[in-house]
């Protein structure tokens, strides 16, 4: 039941306007058989192609040690390549998918929630003018409830799912039984006919059938919480029925009214029925907005340890979950998004031209990620990857060049997000690596050091030192600067190294590995996943017996990197700026690894870019 509440809200919600935004684009007075049947038809089989075949059955299989999603994908992708280019092109992409699904992550709550306070509107016309400020005040409370974390809300969530499901299909089906002849549209020659018969204004219509398989990333990317077995299971036998019989009971409906197109959904119901519908509706909505909210935190904590954000405030919110996270600068980012969204639209139908880029945009990297895993992992051959995956990338560009010709009405607003995103992520990416070759250059070697050490005048005084270090080969610099002012080192000295690894979490047995280099002097490498927040107190006293100290009583020596613009910049006008403001704002190293900032020493580091 929780893989309901979690894993189908946004693809559940669609109904709600998918149907609706796909007929609109006819002449919606004067609605024809063909239009209905090959709409339906398109509407069946991408649910069957995109979601079944392409995700449940296949993309699914392509498990990052249990976890999905697209930078699980990319991760196992780069692990399966060989060729630093080849990484590169597939690091691109994934960061491409990853920003598109933030872009996702704004429209969703927007479209979702309007949609489902617009049927007010069928249920109480007078109405019609708080839908706005309702759906506005529904957004806020959403976000501003965040920092409580979901497990509570969670629990409820299945249960809501279930009845959404069960409902949306029931009211379906009491439109099919008098009118069965629409099931007829299950065949593929209902969409054939459509596009010969409307030519270019069916490619048109793609572009607003493709939202009724928004949220089929969702069931990748929820692999690692519930398994692909409950996923594949509840989609084949509960959810997929449910949508298919909601579907073709609209269709079912505007055949025998053509003027319920003004709200297929809220009108398959009895009008006493219609506003209970409609605060159903609104929970169902809010359900499908948090686990996109929650995706994105997901995405962001991803992004940190794979290097391609600066490190942000990561808050848990659970002592049992660990995947239970709240970020405030993202949670704040995508509330703004959100709210001015819905300023500007105004309605989900004009948000709809808005919302196909995103997802689709998705679909087609992970099409790519996913040829290149089934090529390489599961060595599957060449003709039976590309004919596969290219046929499913093939019907991906269609639906996405058919949402290209909605960019003047809204496609712009995902695209220009997914943009943004990708030139700060990449920015981020190619400062922090110039940074890094810039201190190896000024840093000293680990061996010539501790050669040294026992033939220096340095005084040893009582107490643990841990210095973090993000090469464990070199000296860290915040260990010479207190030699430099100091002068002094301490009896036992720890040299942290925080590895992240392109895998969903590491197994304790490979968390920590630890050596001794001197008298007193150990290193300590910490190995963490992308799916997980660095602990470093708690990570040092799981290793108190190794190192025969007390680390509840260490002092932490960290380096504050000062950046300036050097002479000689190798990194665009653009994007240094872009980085020095990226940096300047990033959570402060003390915070992201939770170190207590009672026992923390920095020493500024001053470092050209």
């Amino acid at each position: 039941m929780a893989v309901l509440g979690v894993v189908y809200g946004d693809i559940g919600t669609s109904p709600l306007y998918a149907f609706k935004a796909s007929l609109q684009l006819f002449e919606p007075t004067r609605t024809t058989a063909v239009e209905v049947m090959g709409v339906l038809s398109l509407i069946f089989w991408s649910l069957i192609v995109i979601v079944t075949v392409k995700y449940v059955f296949l993309v699914m299989r392509a498990d990052n040690r249990g976890e999905g999603g697209i930078l699980a994908l990319m991760a196992l992708a780069q692990r399966v390549s060989v060729g630093s280019s080849v990484k590169s092109a597939i690091a691109l992409i994934g960061i491409a998918g990853a920003c598109l699904f933030f872009g996702d992550g704004v429209i969703t709550p927007a479209i979702s929630v309007l949609s489902a306070v617009e049927g007010l509107e069928v249920s109480a016309p007078q109405l019609k003018f708080y839908v706005l400020p309702i759906s506005i005040a529904v957004i806020v409370a959403l976000f501003a409830v965040q920092y409580t974390g979901t497990g509570r809300v969670g629990r409820i969530f299945g249960p809501v799912m279930v009845a959404w499901f069960f409902i949306i299909g029931l009211s379906g089906l009491g439109e099919i039984i008098p009118h069965p002849f629409i099931l007829l549209a299950i065949s593929p020659s209902y969409a054939v006919a459509l596009c010969i018969q409307y030519k270019g204004m069916a490619f048109f219509v793609l572009g607003a059938v493709v939202l009724c398989v928004t949220g089929a990333e969702a069931l990748y990317a929820d692999m690692g919480h519930f398994g692909a077995r409950p996923i594949r299971l509840s989609w084949l036998g509960f959810v997929l029925p449910c949508l298919i019989l909601n579907y073709f009971g609209q269709g079912a409906l505007i055949l025998r009214d053509p003027s319920a197109i003004e709200n297929p959904f809220f009108l398959l119901d009895p009008v006493w029925v219609r506003l209970p519908m409609v605060l159903l509706a609104t929970v169902a909505t809010v359900i499908a907005s948090q686990a996109v909210i929650s995706g994105a935190f997901s995405v962001a904590r991803q992004c940190m340890q794979l290097g391609f954000l600066p490190r942000m405030m990561v808050r848990h919110t659970s002592n049992m979950e660990e995947g239970q996270i709240y970020v405030p600068q993202v949670n704040i980012a995508l509330a703004i998004g959100v709210v001015l969204l819905v300023l500007a639209f105004k309605t989900s139908d004009h948000l709809a031209s808005a919302y196909g880029i995103a997802v689709t945009g998705t679909f087609l990297c992970t099409a790519v990620l996913a040829m290149v895993v089934f090529r390489r992992q599961f060595h599957w051959s060449r003709a039976a990857s590309i004919s596969v995956f290219g046929t499913l990338f093939l019907v991906d560009i269609v639906f996405f060049s058919a949402n290209t010709v909605k960019i003047v009405e809204g496609g712009w607003v995902p695209l220009v997000l997914g943009l943004g995103l990708t030139v700060m992520m990449t920015s981020w990416k190619q400062g922090r690596d110039l940074l890094l070759s810039r201190w190896k250059q000024s840093s000293m070697p680990l061996a010539p050091f501790l050669a040294r050490l026992p033939q220096s005048r340095i005084i040893r005084v009582p107490g643990l030192a841990v210095f973090m270090t993000s090469n464990p080969d070199y000296v860290p610099t915040s260990l010479l600067h207190n030699l430099k002012h100091n002068k002094v080192l301490h009896e036992n000295v720890l040299f942290v190294t925080v590895q992240n690894e392109d895998v969903p979490e590491v197994s304790p047995r490979r968390r920590a590995e630890v050596a001794q280099l001197a008298p007193g002097i150990h290193r300590v490498i910490l190995r963490y996943g992308f799916m997980e927040s660095p602990n470093i107190p708690r990570a040092l006293e799981e290793l108190t017996d190794q190192l025969n100290v007390r680390v509840t009583q260490a002092s932490y020596f960290l380096g504050r990197e000062v950046l300036v613009p050097g002479m000689a910049p190798k990194l665009s006008w653009w994007r240094r700026a872009l980085f020095l403001v990226m940096a300047r704002n990033a959570v402060p190293a003390t915070e992201f690894f939770r170190i207590p900032s009672d026992r923390v020493v920095e020493l500024g580091v001053r470092i050209t870019i």
